[in-house]
């Protein structure tokens, strides 16, 4: 796939860092957002080693939950390669867990910035450049926890539903216009998050309770997901469109 560029924010680290480096791969250019530079221009350098075939690899500064960034972001992308091929809409955070009369409405607030209104900016300005070239592809990172209730999850939980509702309402709407829109709904990674988790040092949270979860008794690798993300953003998922792939290990089996 020669020339094409993609977009995947939150692409410094985990699961997006691990797309950036199968994208690269394979010839194609990889532009990487988030919002700590230090850690953009690191994984830069880790990223490039991948890279075949001219493939490039930068990395834009950027919050998602700032919409005029996020369309300038898209802007300056078209402005230097001419078109946007694929996008990976992959920032999220998770920033606490318990019981909803324990959670901070504000923790709330920010995950509901990120999660949801950061994959809806994406999506809007992703799409309406896709729609200009008139094709064009998407996957957005929800999360068991979009498929389901988790216990001590309800906050993340309905921000995962709420991108699993824009990913399938939107591949209806543009079907039929050469765009193709997906989301990926992972388990249990092991990513920042869930390290950031387990530093809690609650009993009864730790890997092994973690794993215990999925019928495969593992966390998933961020390159595992990944996988599944470059299959979506292919040619060789050509007729799949509004589909949520579940990576978890079997969860969803249960």
């Amino acid at each position: 796939m020669p020339n094409q560029v993609a977009l995947i924010t939150g692409g410094a680290t985990g699961i997006g860092k691990a797309v950036a480096q199968n994208l690269v791969s394979f010839g194609i250019t990889a532009v990487i957002s988030g919002r700590r530079q230090d850690v953009g221009d690191a994984a830069v350098a880790e990223i490039s080693a991948f890279a075949k075939g001219g493939a490039q690899v930068q990395f834009l500064r950027n919050d998602v939950v700032v919409e005029d960034t996020v369309k300038s972001m898209i802007d300056d992308i078209v402005a230097e390669f001419g078109h946007l091929d694929m996008a990976v809409n992959n920032a999220g955070i998770s920033n606490e867990t318990g019981i909803l009369t324990q959670s901070s409405s504000q923790n709330y607030r920010d995950m509901f910035d990120t999660n949801v209104l950061g994959v809806y900016y994406c999506m809007k300005y992703e799409i309406t450049q896709m729609l200009k070239q008139g094709k064009g592809t998407i996957v957005n990172l929800t999360s068991i926890a979009g498929l389901n209730g988790i216990a001590w999850a309800g906050t993340y939980a309905s921000t995962k539903h709420a991108v699993v509702g824009l990913t399938k309402s939107s591949a209806l709407d543009h079907a039929a216009q050469g765009i193709r829109i997906n989301g990926v709904a992972p388990g249990a990674i092991k990513t920042d998050i869930i390290a950031r988790q387990l530093e809690g040092g609650d009993e009864n949270y730790n890997e092994a309770s973690i794993s215990a979860m999925h019928p495969m008794n593992r966390l998933g690798r961020p390159e595992e997901v990944a996988n599944a993300i470059c299959w979506l953003l292919s040619d060789e998922a050509s007729f799949v469109t509004g589909h949520v792939l579940s990576v978890d290990g079997g969860y969803q089996a249960k």
